[in-house]
């Protein structure tokens, strides 16, 4: 397809395309960015050649194109970054993004350096550029492989804070050191100086936006369409002055803009966050097939074997190593850490960036140029293909896909439930529409999403779909019975349970097949257990700091057919067999017992040695 042709058919065929992708990708649950690559290649030269450069005009339409086409993704990444996740892992988060950063940056030039024999120059250019992942690819595959939040979140900080990184930092290597030949200190001044520029026009961009959506009068019949648009201008026109003052300050402006005015609490921030994900899923499409059409094969063939010890280095060495080190502690468990090690892909930042830098060497080092996209692209389209392409199922075989526990109702019972499950090392979301309750729950620790419990999309959004326990816990019975019923109804949650605040209201629980916890019968029961049982009550409150009681069901072949004896001896010590029920009835376990497929086996001890009682007997029991 020509220049001459016309530009009407050349962005009907991409964004044809890009829909088509986005609706396989989504009924096979598999990341666009897979399909939206394979469909460039198959459209541009190295395919059916109907979609090439010259169809854009040349590179400098093109370099416009992607330039706010990235500044619309980035932007939007940075608007659902919440400090609210931000808070979650801190600390992991900000290793991520500078330890983990550095170490890709120098591991990937030292594979490029060595592997394929570039010079320090050109390998430290592709080692900045493939320090990004970025949201393009991230966010579709969270969308498909639903994470513990505090992975997502360290996730989507990385991905949004290093797209930054590398787009500044490839500038300043490349402009400093391969076109220029000055020095650190020269490259570093460039660094920051971009940087700085782009986080002020940033700041400056999200007060004005902030001050119109708030204060200016965007016409009450029309506030929301306009209220959108305003966003929309804004991210463009914030990219644009940051370009204009220092080149490439304005992704960091984007995303500065994009933080600030995500956790403003903009009014009708849900109808500008999803009409943002829509542009953002056209201009992601119309990017990815664009740049993908480009890709020769000759440049990934060209690096032969040292290209392939490239990709392995980064993926299998690298990138483990960077995340290994900045998520130890106790917020990540080790089957996590290895599916963060395994889930990098490249994206849109290293994809246009290098492409555009390749135009310009073309002429002057096509060596250089074709080391420089070759690499790249390999590692971009290897990334894609298998981290992003087998994400879910490499979730599934390390065990990392927790099922949701949410708590309807952020109050004190509430809190207190979640803090006893969460320290059983289960995934809870509490939700709450009360903006106090939700402030005092993220305070405590707790991940908390802010909405109205009774309303299907709030608890749709809140991870409903992949619950396997729903608590209503709020102080009003009206509303938690609509929680029960649609957690019953709509999402067929396996284990429903509801606070029932007037003991008269049970039965309407109970016939929905809920579990109804009646207050004022839980404390006089513990009152009573205070009164005849005093050791039995002192002991189950301590039990409830340091100890657990948790009931598993016998379905694994390695437990079935073993007696009570048999199995003691393979317990950790701290930790008894309480119970075993069987067909509703429960007795004190003989060591003669046999075990049947169905049985109940309820642990009761120390809190780590009846984890490790469950992680023996029963590993999928917090899958």
């Amino acid at each position: 397809m020509s220049s001459g042709t016309g530009l009407l058919p050349l962005v009907v065929t991409i964004l044809g395309l890009g829909v088509a992708s986005q609706l396989l990708a989504d009924r096979l649950e598999i990341p666009s960015v897979l399909f939206l690559i394979l469909a460039g290649i198959a459209v541009g030269p190295e395919g059916l050649d109907v979609v090439g450069l010259d169809a854009f005009g040349g590179p400098e339409p093109l370099s416009a194109i992607v330039g706010l086409s990235v500044a619309i993704i980035i932007f939007e990444g940075a608007f659902h970054l919440k400090l609210s996740k931000l808070r979650q892992t801190p600390r992991e988060a900000f290793r991520l993004v500078t330890l983990g950063a550095g170490i890709s940056l120098v591991g990937t030039a030292l594979a490029v350096r060595f592997a394929l024999g570039a010079s320090w120059e050109l390998s430290f250019l592709v080692g900045s550029l493939l320090i990004a992942t970025g949201p393009t690819v991230i966010t579709p595959i969270l969308n498909v492989v639903p994470v513990r939040d505090r992975v997502a979140a360290a996730l989507e900080t990385e991905g949004i804070v290093n797209d930054v990184t590398a787009a500044i930092l490839a500038v300043a290597v490349f402009e400093g050191v391969v076109a220029s030949g000055i020095g650190i200190p020269a490259l570093l001044q460039a660094f920051v100086s971009r940087l700085g520029v782009g986080v002020l026009v940033g700041t400056v961009a999200a007060g004005v936006l902030w001050y119109l959506l708030e204060h200016a009068d965007l016409s009450a019949s029309n506030a929301v369409r306009n209220s959108r648009l305003v966003v929309l201008v804004g991210a463009i026109s914030t990219f644009g002055i940051a370009e204009a003052i220092a080149a490439e300050a304005g992704i960091a402006a984007a995303a500065t803009a994009g933080v600030l005015l995500g956790n403003a609490d903009l009014p009708y921030e849900d109808e500008i966050a999803a009409f943002k994900g829509d542009v953002t899923l056209v201009v992601l499409s119309f990017v990815f097939i664009s740049l993908a059409t480009l890709l020769s094969l000759d440049d990934l063939l060209s690096l032969g074997v040292g290209g392939v010890l490239v990709v392995v280095a980064v993926t299998v060495l690298v990138r483990p190593v960077a995340v290994l080190l900045c998520t130890h502690g106790e917020q990540f468990s080790v089957r996590e850490q290895l599916f963060m090690s395994a889930v990098g892909p490249r994206g849109i930042i290293p994809a246009s960036v290098a492409t555009l830098f390749a135009l310009d060497l073309r002429s002057s080092n096509p060596e250089a140029a074709t080391i420089l996209v070759g690499t790249v692209f390999l590692v971009i389209l290897t990334t894609v293909v298998f981290e992003g392409g087998f994400a879910r199922h490499i979730a599934q075989l390390l065990e990392v896909l927790p099922m949701r526990v949410i708590i309807v109702g952020g109050g004190r019972v509430g809190r207190g439930l979640a803090e006893r499950l969460e320290d059983r090392g289960e995934n809870v979301i509490v939700v709450d529409s009360d903006q106090k309750q939700v402030e005092t729950a993220r305070n405590a620790g707790f991940t908390v999403h802010h909405g109205d419990g009774t309303d299907t999309e709030v608890l749709r959004s809140a991870g409903a779909d992949n619950a396997k326990i729903v608590a209503a816990a709020t102080g009003d019975d009206d509303a938690n019975l609509l929680v029960a019923q649609l957690a019953k109804s709509k999402f067929d949650v396996d284990t429903v349970l509801a606070r029932v605040n007037t003991p008269g209201n049970a039965e309407a629980f109970e016939e929905l097949g809920v579990r109804a916890i009646s207050a004022d019968e839980s404390i006089a029961y513990a009152m009573d257990n205070a009164i005849e049982r005093p050791a039995l009550s002192e002991w189950m409150t301590e039990l409830g700091r340091t100890g657990d009681v948790q009931e598993i069901e016998v379905t694994a072949k390695s437990l079935v057919g073993k007696t009570i004896s048999d199995l003691d001896e393979e317990l950790p010590d701290g930790v008894l067999i309480a119970l075993v029920s069987r067909d509703g009835d429960s007795q004190l376990p003989e060591s003669d017992v046999t075990l049947r497929r169905g049985d109940h086996l309820t642990f009761v001890g120390r809190r780590t040695a009846v984890r490790e009682a469950i992680e023996r007997c029963h590993p999928e029991r917090h899958r």
